[in-house]
């Protein structure tokens, strides 16, 4: 390796003590980067004891604060996520629904959680139909599927947990009673949400504050939803499925015309299930299967692999042309296949099989865009989702993914609780003879989906939301490790790319990041390039990862810089929340 010194430099370097200059020596050894010509957004935390990161602050804070109180990665992520329903209002919540995997140092065993909720047993397709619906509607009552969120909490506390269920809740009680101030992305969400409402059924005098959305810095204060909280932390998933919330849901439904019925509450549980994976560049990589919209990153991945990438340049025209390909084949399938597999058999394991994979990349042409792969429907839900990760000072591992699906979910509020519904039944179709047809009882096709991958001793937990572009995100993601060796801190912030619409076309959106040159050439090819900002919010989503190192214990974290959240270790006193 060659290393120009400059004069400044050199005239400084001469008074370092032996000692000084071996240590820089060593550092350019072991390929240390430069902090003054790096491209992440921040560096990684890195920690010997347990890391919580969430896209905000608080909720970080709150994780950590459990697991500084002996709480497990679970734990964490539970009062991460309550808190997070408080200050990411419009993203998540008790109307929404979840998506886990835990991975336990003890025994190295990776377990999955399906914690989405199904369509009611009396909504079907000749219900709406008889309404006048081609489609399935986007917002309303009749886009609600049971909330999973509380009951996937409860299920994960149950086999996982250290700490008192109720001890889970305070911080997120706290916030809502007595408020918070408004971040950034936050306060940006909430002005796009605000026409949704605006509208009386969305409860306006609660997420409008004299009549506009609340400002940066703004403190916002919820007490119908410190309310809600003290009931699921004093009467546990019941009071979501049977008692006073439930009941709530119901009047609202029934005012609304809605069809849930109380069996459909009462009777839905969360699934637990064994994650599906495939192994990149010798990297183990794991995603949960259908009705989840993981298996598309693991298709995009095989398909990549097909070419040694690591000779191209990570943002390079090459590169990003190869990887784009690969994610257009992957929606093809994912649109084409993926359901609930408890109504329609899915070909999971020839979707991943290694000779699927290399007859697709064979057809990708290395100089031209292919803008008629298999096209995708129109999509009527946008993406508003919080994926967060906690590692332990064990070193286990929480990948945890929740969302109400568009923003603001189905824009019904439950009333006298301060959260609104989901409108995850959105992604149903009303043609009877579609993988993701509308049935009663029947989950639907979900775009949130959280992640793991190992090597060696290296594991790590990671997801990055933003609605169906999330497989592409992973697939992005894991190349970034894989192909290119950067950071799990890097790997979040380098410049993606996404579909720019449903049709599955040319059309990609891309940070502004990459080099104009390279955007050009892709556009040689035929891409359409739709430039967003530097550190996209909405386009591209938001992410986190935390990794263990198990040879050393050493746990690392990664907070998106395109969000407002941090990675937050725990201190070495045991702490209580304050309030």
């Amino acid at each position: 390796m060659k290393i120009t010194i400059s004069k400044p430099a050199l005239r400084a370097w001469v008074p370092l003590t032996k000692m000084t200059t071996l240590i820089l020596i060593l550092a350019v050894r072991v390929g240390a980067q430069n902090p003054g010509a790096r491209d992440q957004g921040r560096s990684m935390t890195i920690s010997t004891r347990g890391i919580a990161a969430t896209s905000q602050t608080l909720a970080s804070q709150a994780g950590a604060e459990m697991l500084a109180q002996g709480g497990s990665a679970v734990d964490a992520a539970i009062a991460a996520n309550a808190v997070l329903a408080v200050t990411e209002p419009m993203m998540n919540g008790i109307g929404g629904d979840l998506f886990a995997m835990v991975w336990t140092a003890k025994d190295g065993k990776l377990q999955g959680l399906n914690a989405s909720g199904w369509a009611p047993k009396d909504l079907n397709i000749d219900f709406l139909k008889e309404k006048g619906l081609k489609i399935m509607p986007a917002r309303g009552i009749h886009a609600v599927t049971v909330p999973g969120a509380v009951g996937g909490w409860a299920a994960l506390h149950k086999r996982y947990g250290k700490l008192p269920w109720k001890d889970l809740f305070q911080p997120a009680i706290a916030y809502a009673r007595d408020g918070f101030p408004v971040t950034e992305r936050i306060a940006a969400s909430w002005e796009g949400t605000a026409a949704l409402y605006a509208k009386p059924e969305a409860a306006p005098h609660i997420f409008l504050p004299g009549g506009k959305p609340p400002a940066v810095g703004e403190i916002f204060r919820n007490p119908d939803l410190a309310k809600a909280f003290a009931l699921v932390a004093a009467q546990g998933p019941d009071a979501v499925y049977k008692g006073a919330i439930a009941q709530a849901i119901l009047k609202t439904s029934h005012q609304q015309g809605g069809r849930l019925q109380a069996s459909d509450l009462a009777e839905w549980a969360p699934e637990w299930v064994a994650p599906i994976s495939t192994v990149y560049r010798g990297w183990t990589v794991y995603e949960l299967p259908p009705n989840g919209s993981g298996i598309g990153a693991l298709e995009m991945l095989n398909t990549m692999e097909a070419r040694e990438m690591s000779t191209w340049p990570a943002n390079g025209a090459e590169s990003l042309h190869w990887r784009i390909e690969a994610m257009h084949l992957a929606w093809a399938d994912l649109w084409r296949y993926v359901s609930d597999p408890r109504f329609v058999p899915i070909p999971v394991k020839p979707l991943l099989s290694k000779e699927y994979a290399r007859q697709r990349a064979a057809a990708i042409d290395l100089a031209h865009a292919n803008c008629a792969a298999a096209a995708g429907e129109e999509l009527t839900t946008s993406s508003n989702t919080t994926y967060l990760a906690v590692v332990d000072k064990e070193g286990n591992i929480a990948s945890w993914i929740q969302s109400l699906a568009s923003g603001g979910g189905s824009g019904v509020n439950v009333e006298g609780m301060g959260f609104h519904l989901q409108n995850r039944g959105a992604y149903f179709r009303l043609d009877p003879a579609h993988a993701n047809a509308l049935a009663p009882r029947k989950r639907p096709f979900h775009t949130i989906i959280p992640a793991f991958m190992e090597k060696g001793a290296s594991k790590i937990g990671f997801g990055i939301m933003g609605g169906p572009t999330q497989p592409y995100s992973h697939g992005q993601f894991v190349s970034n490790i894989a192909d290119y060796g950067m950071n799990i801190q890097a790997a979040m912030d380098a410049p993606r790319f996404a579909p720019a619409n449903s049709r599955n076309d040319c059309a990609v959106n891309m940070e502004s990041r990459v080099n104009p040159e390279v955007q050009e050439a892709l556009r040689q090819r035929g891409h359409i390039v739709k430039p967003l900002g530097a550190f996209n919010t909405s386009g591209v989503g938001v992410g986190q990862a935390v990794m263990r190192d198990a040879a050393s214990g050493v746990n690392y974290g990664a907070s998106d810089a395109r969000g407002d959240g941090s990675a937050i270790p725990h201190g070495l006193a045991v702490g209580k929340t304050p309030h």
